[in-house]
């Protein structure tokens, strides 16, 4: 394992020279194998990516797994994620790539089983601890499985819901991995994923030459779940992860309530993702969504942990 053999200062250049680079010259090389977009009727410029490679997810993620197997020490437990990563990019993926998209309950089902998985192998191999404000409180092992579960499963359909602009989904995950980084936990593979999303930005800024898809949103909203609780403080994601929740959670929000309801009015007026409403209703461009975007979320993370180290 490189880890063990090398210098730190070389073992550190090679570690981000490489996990950037095996990601950027893999989607450079195979996106035109991908399947290509056929647009969206009723998005906000969704005309712009019909002809794009979609389900680049497929690539960069396959980059993240083998970066971490190449770099990174492998326990049991984090094999064990990286397939779970890996799985909830294939059932993605398969999506992308199927003529007729797939239901509701199929995805649903799917990402409970992945979401059981994740929170599982947390708990089998660490203590269901939670902190809060430097205090830390021990959580019923069962009770932290399905809260575990919660936060797998929003945190996948949030990110999923927000990836509608180019360079949004990634630029915003990016900005919520690196502030659960200032944690101390799960460094490497934090780092590890932001090279990726990096590498992945260089074709996805706008205007981008590729789509993530499915394959990479669900895999990305994985990968933040599981940081939040590598960290300790899985509590975070609420305003880590805010703007993702704002962006897709506020439309998963909309459509339950008018499905329960049936009250067909209820925010009628807000466009959801809320990044559509900003761009269709407010006249945002797709640059200033995404800084915009990141700068809020940058915003409210260093507050947010401020204020857990006080």
């Amino acid at each position: 394992m490189l880890y063990s053999l090398l210098p730190h200062n070389l073992f550190a250049v090679l570690f981000a020279g490489g996990t950037f680079f095996i990601a950027f010259f893999a989607l450079g090389f195979l996106m035109r194998i991908l399947p290509k977009d056929q647009g969206r009727e009723f998005a906000v410029n969704g005309e712009l990516s019909e002809g794009k490679p979609r389900g680049a997810g497929i690539i960069f993620i396959v980059s993240f797994i083998l970066s971490v197997a190449i770099f990174i020490p492998l326990s049991y437990e984090n094999l064990i994620n990286m397939l779970l990563i890996f799985a909830a990019m294939i059932t993605g993926y398969l999506d992308d790539a199927a003529t007729t998209p797939w239901g509701e309950l199929k995805k649903g089902l799917l990402d409970v089983v992945i979401a059981f998985g994740i929170s599982f192998n947390f708990i089998w191999h660490n203590n269901p601890d939670i902190i809060i404000f430097s205090h830390t409180f021990s959580i019923p092992k069962v009770v932290y499985l399905i809260l575990g579960m919660v936060l797998v499963w929003a945190s996948i359909n949030v990110t999923n819901c927000s990836d509608g602009v180019d360079g949004l989904c990634a630029s915003v995950s990016i900005v919520t991995i690196i502030m659960f980084n200032c944690f101390g936990r799960y460094t490497m593979f934090n780092a590890a994923m932001v090279l990726t999303l990096i590498a992945y930005l260089w074709y996805n800024c706008s205007p981008s030459k590729l789509l993530m898809g499915d394959a990479g949103s669900r895999a990305i909203g994985v990968f933040i779940a599981l940081t939040a609780m590598q960290s300790g403080h899985p509590l975070m994601f609420i305003l880590l992860a805010a703007v993702l929740i704002v962006d897709g959670g506020l439309g998963l929000a909309k459509l339950a309530i008018i499905r329960v309801t049936k009250n067909y009015d209820f925010m009628k007026n807000i466009r959801t993702p809320i990044h559509d409403h900003m761009r269709k209703n407010k006249g945002w461009s797709d640059t200033q969504v995404v800084i915009r975007f990141a700068i809020i979320q940058a915003i409210i993370g260093l507050l947010a942990v401020y204020i857990a180290n006080i």
